[in-house]
């Protein structure tokens, strides 16, 4: 058998395969059982298709006219598709389907398709989501057609992240991915909620972003623009207000949202002591959250407290327009 697990997990495969030899040893199975399921290739995968199921009912109204019969299972999904499985040429020839689709592609390593998504897709997200929350902007294709944050995504990712992905990669082939998700941003049909994308904020910077700005520092030992501006509105987005039993909240344009992150004490208690430049300075040293010392990043501090400074006294337009500008 070969075994592809979906979940959205790194080396999902490897992992699975460990649970099972877990449970194996836990029940003191038998040597042939072992012998059997060690025949097997458990294979890491890596699925990137947007499928926000059934349409909003205009869409289904309209689409159960153009295809002449009614389907209650409809479901939509963006044109978009990848299906990266790791795996040899035993496994490509077990996995016949593959043959059906191009995107369903098997490599004996998938990593380069990791990176992609993590660094361009992922990575221009959390950067981006706290900006559009302040500003007001709930979806992502509302963002697109904003013409201050549309800029600064592009720039962001085609400028800032897809030259410095911390992985061997053609520049070219990194801007074409870069391009396609620029692409899936604007799809009218999905209603990509910039405020989910804030849960775990931080758990998501550490992962997804910051290993990049130490590439950029490599490359460029300068403080990135746009990197700086999307963490300085990561540190804004988690002032919270308010505290009601176990949940936070924080305020903006008179509305209030839920800082969803485990972290959301931690700035809640920050804010409530703290100058924002102070706060910058203690969040840039906190290794536990980056694993790193990033106030000894060259410049980034100061790049950091000049837009939070920025995003609190000229707000998210025209500290962004300023940005963008320069």
């Amino acid at each position: 058998m070969v075994i592809i697990p979906t979940e959205l997990l790194t080396d999902n495969g490897k992992k699975l395969k460990s649970i099972l030899n877990e449970l194996i040893a836990f029940n003191d199975l038998e040597q042939d059982f072992i012998d059997w399921f060690k025949s097997h290739h458990f294979c890491n995968s890596l699925v990137d298709c947007i499928v926000p199921g059934k349409p909003a009912n205009e869409v289904y109204q309209q689409m159960q006219s153009d295809i002449g019969f009614t389907d209650k299972l409809l479901t939509v999904s963006e044109p978009y598709r990848l299906w990266a499985i790791e795996g040899d040429e035993n496994v490509a020839s077990v996995l016949s389907f593959a043959q059906a689709d191009q995107r369903v592609i098997i490599t004996p390593d998938i990593e380069k398709y990791k990176e992609l998504k993590l660094r361009l897709l992922n990575g221009t997200h959390t950067l981006s989501c706290g900006l559009a929350c302040l500003s007001g902007i709930a979806t992502v294709k509302e963002g697109m057609a904003d013409k201050a944050l549309s800029a600064y995504i592009s720039n962001l990712m085609l400028h800032e992240i897809a030259p410095a992905i911390p992985y061997r990669l053609n520049i070219n082939e990194a801007a074409e991915f870069g391009l396609q998700v620029l692409d899936r941003f604007r799809n009218p049909y999905l209603q990509h909620q910039w405020l989910s994308i804030t849960m775990q904020y931080t758990s998501k910077l550490a992962m997804r972003t910051i290993p990049v700005l130490l590439r950029y520092y490599e490359m460029h030992k300068s403080a990135p623009p746009y990197f700086s501006l999307g963490f300085a509105a990561y540190l804004l987005f988690m002032k919270a207000v308010r505290k009601d039993g176990d949940k936070y909240y924080g305020e903006s344009n008179g509305q209030s949202y839920l800082v969803n992150d485990d972290q959301a004490p931690y700035y809640f208690s920050l804010w409530q002591k703290y100058s924002p430049e102070d706060i910058v300075s203690i969040v840039l040293k906190n290794t536990a959250f980056w694993q790193t010392n990033l106030q000894q990043l060259e410049g980034f501090e100061a790049s950091v407290k000049e837009k939070l400074s920025s995003l609190i006294s000229k707000g998210v337009t025209q500290t962004l327009n300023a940005v963008i500008a320069n």
